[in-house]
């Protein structure tokens, strides 16, 4: 007994480096994302306060369509991740050719929401004033809807074959070229007017092209994939392809529209409770933002984890890599937790010096440490469920959630109970506590006994995941 004790946690303590070494690239990658918005609202917030509202109205629009395209090409990390495992790369290239046609198709659909937006901000109740350079910011950024999508292909690609570097060296990459192209454009340098909140739209689709021509270029004269002659040839679009591919990810994308959801709609009834509600809860979420970028980072590694121990038909392998992601979640999550409720007034006073402001934002903060226990855990889960391309009911346990038991309970405490913007708050730890337990429990169903198998059959043979793999792993 003592003997596979020891080897449990030999093999456990493998798994959490495997993970931390695949996750730490991946959560640079996202912090620079995080990077690349603060530049957008550090650039124009200096050019004038209208330019700033324009800027951030228009990029709450965009997150919506964002996430949508962003949550369908997230389907080729598993399968890639399922392929490799099941040592079937031939497949990988084609597969990944026919992700290129659909994020072609996706770009064209993100490009015409962004350029249509016009009765979406007049639904919000953009303050007219506003709305023409929403519009302007919006019909700018539009044309990088091929870059970005392109790009989360290429990074499905390198994920899902367990090659993070990339992630954090492109994403590196994009924040540092749009730091120049945004003054440039927003401020007029060098000769190019100044074009405020037109100017960041056009500085961030450029910074998309350059990430996209950056990374295939990169890609395609590197030794990583030769065998895997990426761009060697572009077949026809494979309708079975894509359908399995829109089958994996477009309940990823409501998934993703379902949480983002809730944090805008929360953010537009507590813009009714006045300017000190509004400002206290922009500081304790930025926050919250940048801290969720961790657990973040280890559910994408925890996607790639389970996919390929799922493609070996290893379940042991499989349930290892889940739980130990959650692990890793709960100590960081522990850490981000442990500073918000010791230095809530420090870190509220690094945005502000408003004591109004300061002192609401370090009440909203401590409720923010509440919720990244339950954040931590439903993030990662949905994750390791992502790896078995389980995908379908994670999403309508987040749409219970979030908008059958987060939305209601925050809008009640709110405005009914009198509780204010604290009270939404309540209603978010709520949500999210909801989706934790819900989605860890649907994990722990998945992957007692062979539940989990019908799930990785959709890119692996049932030969393979019966345990015909060459190396000797077989099921647990």
């Amino acid at each position: 007994m003592l003997s596979i004790l020891a080897l449990d946690r030999a093999r456990f303590a493998r798994e959490l480096r495997a993970t931390v070494k695949l996750a730490l690239p991946l959560i640079a990658g996202q912090l620079s994302a995080v990077g690349m918005s603060a530049v957008d609202v550090a650039l124009a917030g200096h050019f004038d306060a209208h330019t700033l509202a324009a800027v951030a109205v228009g990029a709450n629009v965009w997150v919506l369509g964002l996430v949508s395209a962003v949550g369908v090409m997230m389907a080729l990390s598993p399968s890639v991740a399922q392929l490799d495992g099941a040592n079937r790369r031939g497949e990988i290239g084609p597969l990944f050719r026919q992700a290129l046609w659909l994020a072609a198709g996706l770009s064209v659909l993100l490009w015409f929401g962004a350029r249509h937006a016009g009765p979406l901000l007049r639904v919000i109740g953009v303050d007219p004033a506003l709305t023409a350079d929403v519009q302007a910011f919006l019909h700018a950024l539009s044309w990088g809807a091929p870059g970005l999508c392109g790009y989360f292909a290429l990074r499905g690609l390198c994920e899902g074959t367990s090659w993070t570097r990339p992630t954090m060296l492109f994403g590196m990459f994009g924040l540092a070229v749009l730091v120049p192209l945004d003054w440039i454009m927003i401020y007029g340098k060098f000769g190019f007017p100044a074009l405020g909140a037109r100017g960041s739209g056009i500085a961030n689709a450029l910074a998309l092209w350059l990430q996209l021509l950056a990374f295939m270029a990169y890609l395609k004269f590197g030794k990583r994939f030769r065998d895997l002659d990426l761009f060697a040839r572009m077949e026809r679009p494979d309708w079975h392809a894509l359908r399995q591919l829109l089958w994996i990810g477009v309940p990823m994308a409501i998934t993703l529209l379902m949480e983002a959801g809730l944090f805008v709609f929360s953010a537009l009834l507590i813009s009714r409770l006045g300017t000190v509600a509004i400002d206290g809860h922009q500081i304790a979420i930025n926050v919250s933002s940048v801290t969720f970028m961790l657990p973040l980072g280890l559910a994408l590694a925890v996607t790639v984890r389970v996919g390929n121990a799922a493609g070996r038909g290893d379940a042991s392998a499989v349930r290892y890599a889940g739980f130990s992601g959650m692990v890793l979640a709960l100590l960081t999550q522990a850490v981000s937790a442990t500073l918000m409720f010791t230095l809530p007034h420090a870190i509220a006073h690094i945005y502000s010096g408003d004591a109004k402001v300061i002192a609401l934002a370090a009440q909203l903060l401590i409720l923010a440490g509440i919720f990244q226990f339950s954040d931590g855990i439903q993030v990662v889960s949905n994750g390791a469920l992502r790896g078995l391309k389980d995908t379908r009911m994670p999403m309508l346990i987040t749409a219970f959630a979030y908008w059958v038991v987060g939305m209601p309970t925050g809008a009640w405490l709110t405005f009914g109970a009198g509780m204010g913007v604290r009270g939404m708050w309540v209603g978010m730890i709520a949500g999210l506590t909801a989706a934790a337990v819900l989605l860890l429990a649907r994990w722990v169903s998945q992957t007692r006994g062979d539940g989990w198998r019908r799930f990785a059959l959709t890119q692996v043979e049932a030969a393979v995941v019966a345990g015909h793999a060459t190396d000797g792993r077989s099921g647990a």
